[in-house]
């Protein structure tokens, strides 16, 4: 494997399991803290809007919002004007929430960075964003096609 994947790797676990630990504390599971922003941004989201702005698919979000409204953090209901669709929407548990769960992302954040500088902060930020983009163009790709070939 490249030294670049192994460290990536390597990195991400780590990250992810430290973060998972962190959510824990509050009694949430990875990747529910996606669905919480997105909420405390503008509730009443559909599960596809979310799933969209977070990037997994729909039905990743409706098993994580099925959790999350059994834990008593969302409620769903039909959507007033297309009865088709379902909204989620955030119990009072879940707003409460928001401050305890961005002050220990931000805690986290402020830790894993806390030997680099701000200019290598944002360039460590703007390599993973295109490192990202480079991966999404390679998922958004015909099937079994590089698109970098």
């Amino acid at each position: 494997m490249s030294d670049f994947i192994d460290v990536f790797i390597h990195a991400s676990k780590s990250v992810r399991a430290v973060m998972d630990a962190r959510l824990r504390r509050h009694g949430l599971h990875l990747g529910q803290n996606l669905v919480l922003a997105a909420l405390w941004e503008k509730d009443g989201q559909t599960p596809g809007a979310i799933a969209s702005a977070v990037n997994v698919t729909t039905p990743t979000i409706v098993k994580m919002a099925n959790r999350m409204t059994a834990a008593g953090l969302l409620a769903r209901r039909r959507d007033e004007r297309d009865s088709r669709l379902v909204r989620l929407h955030l119990t009072d548990a879940g707003r409460a929430l928001r401050e305890p769960v961005e002050h220990e992302l931000a805690e986290l954040e402020k830790h894993l960075t806390a030997g680099l500088d701000e200019g290598e902060i944002r360039v460590l930020m703007d390599s993973l964003a295109r490192v990202a983009a480079g991966a999404q163009a390679l998922m958004d790709g015909p099937a079994g096609e590089d698109p970098g070939c």
